[in-house]
């Protein structure tokens, strides 16, 4: 019997238990998994056996750098693989949940991936310092560059943004309603192309995005991967390892503490709590700490 003939590829889109994969040559496959479990993220790297003219089957996924996804009692949702960043958007208005923000950092640093931030419709001036004042809270601590942007600009959006994307496979991030789409198409022109084929496909009125999409910025520059508004942001897959780690601005604190295997709570001597009595560390994302350890160890007990 012949041996299977089979292509590398990247997942550039996924749609339930379908993807889209493309080949080193630019083509792209209409690819399903092989067996009844996927766990294929866009941005993995795979092996297909080419079906047919223009389908596929996944033969197999090949080993992640790393993998962002939120998870609860009910669900486990993945964002997307071997990304290089993470821009969370939040804009003046509507308003954004610092839980929610503050949630997908510590997945994100979790997974050793850094973030940055964007700050969308800065043109309305009246809310801007209130957001401001919150962003900067959320992400001094940790040095998270923020860039503002008003994404109705294209031209200034580009400009803002294309330095901190170029070269980088960058995850788009945030709740609903922040204007992910907006600076998408801002940034790749022809995605408002790719979204308004989706949404005839899907027979919907308006595009709101509703897949993970992987895009190529203009002249090989870097590619941007654009993911569904979140209401919710559940980190029930993580240890207790991995939630500290989820706060970089803790370990070199932790280092001081009298207890080799301090959790950080109410121990004595431990550095973490001294350095929140000094000012070092902001007491609110030690309190997203705290809620993080408590609901991942009530959800161990059930």
């Amino acid at each position: 019997m012949a041996p299977k003939l089979l292509l590398p590829g990247r997942v550039i889109a996924a749609h339930g238990r379908h993807y889209e994969v493309e080949l080193a040559d630019g083509q792209v496959l209409k690819c399903f998994p092989r067996g009844k479990k996927s766990g294929v993220a866009v941005g993995d790297l795979v092996d297909v056996q080419p079906q047919g003219v223009d389908e596929g089957v996944i033969e197999r996924c090949k080993e992640r750098r790393n993998l962002l996804y939120r998870s609860d009692e009910m669900r486990t949702k993945q964002f997307a693989a071997n990304v290089d960043q993470l821009l969370i958007v939040v804009a003046v208005e509507p308003a954004f949940s610092d839980e929610l923000v503050g949630r997908a950092m510590v997945a994100a640093h979790s997974a050793d991936i850094p973030v940055a931030m964007a700050l969308n419709k800065a043109d309305l001036l009246e809310g801007l310092p209130l957001a401001r004042q919150r962003i900067k809270k959320l992400a001094q601590s940790i040095d998270v560059p923020v860039v503002e942007i008003s994404a109705v600009n294209a031209e200034a959006t580009r400009a803002a943004l294309l330095p901190l994307l170029q070269g980088r496979t960058t995850l788009l991030l945030g709740q609903s309603g922040m204007g992910k789409s907006t600076i998408l198409n801002a940034l790749v022109p022809d995605a408002k192309a790719h979204t308004q084929e989706h949404s005839v496909a899907l027979d919907a009125g308006k595009h709101t995005t509703t897949s993970t999409r992987l895009y190529h910025l203009p002249g090989d520059q870097g590619d941007l991967i654009d993911s569904p508004g979140f209401q919710n942001f559940g980190l029930f897959h993580l240890s207790a390892g991995d939630i500290e780690r989820g706060f970089p601005e803790f370990a070199s604190h932790a280092e001081n503490c009298r207890f080799y295997n301090c959790a950080h709570r109410q121990e004595p001597g431990c550095g973490v709590l001294a350095a929140i009595s000094q000012g070092l560390i902001d007491a609110d994302r030690h309190s997203l700490y705290l809620r993080l350890l408590a609901e991942n160890e009530a959800q161990q007990r059930y």
